[in-house]
């Protein structure tokens, strides 16, 4: 085996095992930090995927109410976006660490709990765990849109005296 004609890489007649080829081919370890990776999401034209979506993009669908009255179900961020737009508001209400416990220790990730709102009756709440921060928060703000425990909802408003029809009295008669 010593005079053996050396393999690819030059290595010597080991070709290594481990891994998808040789040294020099991809980015080697991991899969890299943001470099490189695709162009700028906001500059993307929102392609719907739903039903729902493309009726929402093909001006079909009005406002926002008209789903919610027949409670379709709403798997598109960009939906939300669509109607409310730039009055949504978001504010990170909560960012705890919770930790399970492995055979090697601990292992740490963040949950994140987000309030969306555009002051006008529509509101939203989100959770999301995560291993980082960043991406805690924003998997938050996309399931405060979508409604994966609370959807961005109408908040009905008033006294609530309209529904119980409950006329205000005193307990004795005046003359």
């Amino acid at each position: 085996m010593a005079d053996a004609a050396p393999a690819e890489g030059g290595r010597g007649g080991f070709r290594g095992g481990f891994g998808r080829g040789g040294r020099g081919r991809g980015r080697g370890r991991g899969r890299g930090r943001g470099r490189g990776r695709g162009g700028k999401p906001e500059d993307k034209e929102w392609v719907p995927v739903t039903k729902l979506g493309r009726l929402v993009k093909e001006l079909k669908i009005k406002r926002l109410e008209d789903i919610y009255l027949f409670s379709l179900p709403i798997k598109e961020c960009e939906i939300i976006d669509h109607f409310l737009g730039t009055a949504l508001k978001d504010e990170v209400l909560k960012i705890m660490p919770v930790q399970k416990q492995t055979r090697a220790g601990q292992r740490t990730r963040f949950k994140a709990f987000v309030a969306v709102g555009d002051f006008n009756g529509h509101v939203g709440l989100g959770v999301k765990c995560s291993k980082e921060v960043a991406t805690a928060i924003r998997g938050a703000i996309i399931n405060s849109f979508l409604g994966t425990p609370a959807a961005t909802r109408p908040v009905p408003r008033g006294a609530g005296m309209r529904r119980t029809r409950v006329e205000p009295h005193l307990p004795v008669t005046l003359q």
